[in-house]
């Protein structure tokens, strides 16, 4: 049986211009994300920083413009100055989020590096746990001072001259949470601590810009925190993660990360408006994804399904359709931890979800597209036992095509993003462009795999891939079949 839907789209009808830096990403000190992962010194695969070439080589494919450090919840029992001087005077400490050793040979100077050759601007997260206000002084001064003073000579002397100018940085990773070390679970405990550090790291370097620890987006936490530093901040963090496996569950349910994003946006921009604050903030998703399955015991080393691609996708064309609230979204983590690269000491394969990733990456910029969507609908099941599923059934029902577009710079190239949340249904996918018109069909690439819960490993590491097509489809109406549990971008220029 094949369903029918359709997209009307208007090039002139605009959301606002998709930021680069949704398709950011995040590495933390657990498990092997770093230590094997981007960073394996005496490894052949490694370079002669110790940094991964192969890893690098796949990471570039993913086009990320910035990448966060060091945590999530080990940030809030880390002392940078841990990780700096030479390497083999580092000491190794216990460490208490993941009850791990942690080496401390890549510390903030390995990061920076790291992040210039990928090509990723470094956001860095600050110690609110046990850290102290001094600490974060001195890291910032560290990172960006130019002047003739301690930090900025020690960062010399380790042999950086010029300032690494860090621009984005955040106050703590989720300080809500009883599980970070040195929680402040009031959220005005936390404003007022917060509301110190921001100001005096801001006094050491006024041009870089502040991330507040948010949690969900409508909670009173999010609000309070809005309230009590929009003076500083120009970011407000979102921390969600999804996943189920009952397919349908696991696809629909990044819908909610959409509905978090609106929420913290309308609470930010009223705020601002009661406040009188002049410049913008936005929503920073600086950790997202799709995790459910593993814990601590297993560090975390997720393999992702078909099934949770698609969701990852579903992900990415919530963030393009929110373009004018969400400028910054951190996919938590990059390598081996819930992550869509998996190495072993011999090699590395990318995971289910790096397709959509590399997808968007590549090919979902310019400017967001207000498409409207007319077709199958799915519903959020109420009697789910999973909270995400009964707030979303309060939502009402769901576009079976989780659909995005955009159109990019040069004004007349349109690219849609199609995830077809149908398990065994292929939807007949029209594309109407009113007085506008398709002259070419640039390509089509779309993710798939033999069944919802196929897995990429080692000797089948495109058993989920991408595969590509051609059309020689044109005009005001142009359609495609879009496959059973399948992800499809279509990249066509307009007359």
């Amino acid at each position: 049986m094949t369903l029918s839907a359709r997209l009307k789209i208007d090039r002139e009808r605009t959301v606002g211009p998709i930021d680069p830096r949704i398709y950011g990403g995040f590495i933390e000190h657990l498990g092997r994300c770093i230590y094997g992962g981007i960073y394996d010194e005496g490894s052949p695969l490694a370079d002669e920083h110790g940094f991964r070439t192969d890893v690098m080589e796949a990471v570039a494919g993913l086009h990320m413009p910035i990448l966060r450090w060091p945590g999530g919840n080990f940030v809030s029992g880390y002392h940078w100055t841990d990780g700096i001087g030479p390497q083999d005077e580092r000491p190794r400490r216990i460490e208490l989020a993941w009850r791990q050793e942690e080496s401390n040979r890549f510390g903030t100077d390995e990061f920076i590096q790291y992040c210039r050759a990928i090509g990723a601007e470094p956001s860095i997260c600050v110690n609110m746990g046990t850290g102290t206000i001094d600490e974060a002084q001195n890291w910032v001064e560290y990172c960006n001072g130019t002047g003739n003073t301690y930090w900025a000579n020690l960062r010399r002397q380790n042999g950086h001259e010029e300032p690494y100018n860090v621009r984005y940085w955040g106050l703590g990773n989720e300080m809500y949470g009883n599980w970070q070390i040195g929680a402040t679970e009031d959220p005005h405990d936390y404003v007022k601590r917060a509301k110190e550090f921001a100001k005096v790291m801001l006094w050491i370097d006024p041009t870089i810009e502040l991330v507040s620890c948010g949690l969900s987006g409508w909670q009173d936490w999010d609000s309070v925190v809005v309230a009590g530093l929009a003076k500083y901040i120009r970011y407000h963090s979102i921390h969600i993660y999804t996943g189920s496996d009952d397919f349908t569950e696991n696809v629909l349910e990044p819908a909610m990360a959409e509905y978090a994003i609106e929420a913290a946006a309308a609470e930010i921009q009223r705020i601002r408006v009661q406040n009188d604050i002049k410049h913008d903030i936005k929503v920073a998703y600086d950790e997202w994804n799709v995790w459910y399955r593993t814990n601590s015991t297993t560090h975390l080393e997720e393999r992702y399904t078909l099934s949770d691609a698609l969701a990852v996708a579903a992900y990415l064309n919530g963030f393009v359709r929110q373009a004018d609230h969400v400028a910054i979204a951190n996919l938590a983590q990059l390598v081996n931890v819930i992550a869509p690269l998996f190495t072993s000491p011999d090699g590395m394969f990318t995971q289910a979800i790096y397709g959509p990733l590399a997808l968007a990456g590549t090919h979902l910029q310019g400017t967001a597209l207000d498409a409207w969507y007319d077709g199958p609908r799915i519903a959020a099941n109420p009697d789910s036992p999973r909270p995400i599923m009964k707030r979303l059934a309060k939502l009402g029902d769901f576009p079976l095509v989780d659909a995005a577009a955009s159109l990019q710079d040069d004004g007349k190239t349109v690219v849609l993003s199609l995830v077809n949340r149908s398990a065994d249904e292929t939807v007949a996918f029209t594309a109407d462009f009113g007085d506008d018109s398709v002259a070419k069909v640039l390509g089509i690439d779309e993710v798939n795999g033999p069944d919802v819960m196929a897995i990429n490993d080692f000797g089948a590491e495109g058993t989920v891939g991408v595969t590509s097509r051609e059309s020689d489809a044109t005009g005001r109406e142009v359609t495609f079949d879009l496959a059973p549990h399948s992800h499809t971008v279509i990249r066509l220029a307009l007359a």
